[in-house]
This record gives structure tokens, sequence and C-alpha cells, in this order.
């Protein structure tokens, strides 16, 4: 999560673990069902203002937190959030379990997309639902398959696919094959890019964080499990993804 520092992380674990206790929750015990921590989460702190002042969490690392989405469940959603970190008062010592009480003001939330490039903003993957799920009805002119359609393909199939670009190799081994990472809504798909293809559309292949890939599909039919994407043309779609700031592993 950027702009979290590691202190105030622990921080806010030890008093999450300390209310959990005090009030008989069960989020500190070990092996429960996502749900139930889900559910701890939620009644250890009353509100943002109450999981401020018992954690100590200064204005920087509640902003982290509300900027990420993580008070999500305590606000209702990353504006509410955002505008209780803002009334968040810090009192004396001697005042320091003193509560303000005002009638609280609702906003309306962001709407998905603004709410998915505050995501990747904050901690790089998506909470809602994956970008190209909101791009879908876009790519659909394009005439690509998602992942999760492409595992069915039979061999030596015609194929297209959309996704963002999650990796870029080169091994040494490889001469002079780029191999990249497509991620969409429902996987990933492998595409191997020979080089005289590298050559006719390098801009594509290398600035693209949204990529479109015409080719081949391959599979190993003795399992059916290895199977990629030969590329033929590479189109940049990245233009579709508007603000939303991707990155990738290009080359490791």
């Amino acid at each position: 999560m950027r702009g979290l520092a590691q202190a105030a992380a622990e921080a806010l674990l030890a008093a999450r673990e300390q209310r959990c206790r005090a009030r008989g929750l069960g989020g500190c015990r070990a092996g429960l069902e996502h749900d139930d921590i889900e559910r701890d989460m939620r009644f250890a702190f009353d509100d943002v203002d109450d999981l401020a002042h018992a954690s100590g969490l200064d204005r920087r690392a509640l902003e982290a937190l509300a900027q990420a989405g993580a008070l999500r469940s305590l606000a209702g959603h990353r504006a509410q959030a955002h505008w209780a970190v803002a009334g968040v008062q810090r009192l004396p010592e001697l005042l320091a379990d003193t509560r303000i009480d005002e009638a609280p003001t609702r906003l309306a939330p962001v709407g998905e997309a603004a709410d998915l490039v505050a995501d990747y903003q904050a901690i790089g993957i998506p909470m809602g639902r994956h970008p190209l799920a909101l791009l879908r009805p876009q790519l659909e002119r394009f005439r690509v398959s998602p992942a999760i359609e492409l595992r069915d393909y039979p061999h030596n199939r015609l194929a297209r696919a959309s996704g963002l670009v999650t990796h870029r190799q080169r091994p040494s081994t490889a001469k002079g094959v780029v191999f990249v990472t497509l991620e969409d809504e429902t996987g990933q798909v492998n595409v191997i890019v020979w080089p005289q293809i590298i050559e006719r559309y390098r801009r594509a292949l290398l600035g693209s964080r949204l990529m479109t890939v015409y080719g081949v599909w391959q599979r190993d039919d003795d399992t059916g499990e290895v199977c990629h994407l030969v590329a033929r043309r590479i189109e940049d779609h990245s233009a579709m993804l508007g603000a939303l700031a991707t990155r990738s592993r290009d080359f490791r």
C-alpha cells in the first residue's frame, strides 16, 4: 500500500488485535475463514474516527488507508472515507477519549472506473472488477476472446486476445524471441513473438499497457496444458485505459 509506513501498519494491526480481544471477537485467532475475518474487522472499530484514536495513526497514514479503499467497511466507500479522515481531530491527552458529536455528511460514491483508477494508484491491483471486465464491451469490436475461452481452442486455430501486459521476457537462450503475458478478467494468455514480428511491431510490443494480439493458438495435444498464442500482429490499445496506470515487469 503506497504511503503507509511499516510502523503505521503494525500500529493498526496491534490496535485491531487489542480491540478484537476486548470485544470478544475472533479476528486475532488463526484459521478463520475470510468472511469471519471481514466480519471481525468491521466490528473491531465503530468508525474511522474510532480507528484513528485507537491506533494513533497520523493524517498521512489515514489518508493512505482511505486512498487504498481499506476504510470501505467503516465508511461505506472511498469518497466517504476521505471525508471521514479529514474530520479526525487530534485532541490533547486529557481529552483523548472525547468524541465530537455532529451530524454525518453523506457523499455520493465515485464511479466504478474512478474507484478502479484509485485502486491502481494506491496498491497496484484492482479490489473490485478487473479493468478488462469494464472494457469488454469496447473490446468486442476487435472480436477478441477472453483467456478462459482460449483454453479450449484447438491447436493451430486463429485467435485474438487483449489484455493488460504484466510481463515481457527475452531470455538469452531464446534466440531473440520475446514472451509476453497478457491478463484479462478471466485469466492469463502467454504470447510468443518471433524476431520478424518484433521488428514489424516493435513500438506496440514494447510500449503497450493494453495489448491486442492476433495470431495462432498452439497447444500441447498430449497434455492440453501448455498453451500459447503465436503473434502475427500486435496493436497498442492503451488509450482505452485512460488515466489507469498499470505496470509490467519487463525483461527480468
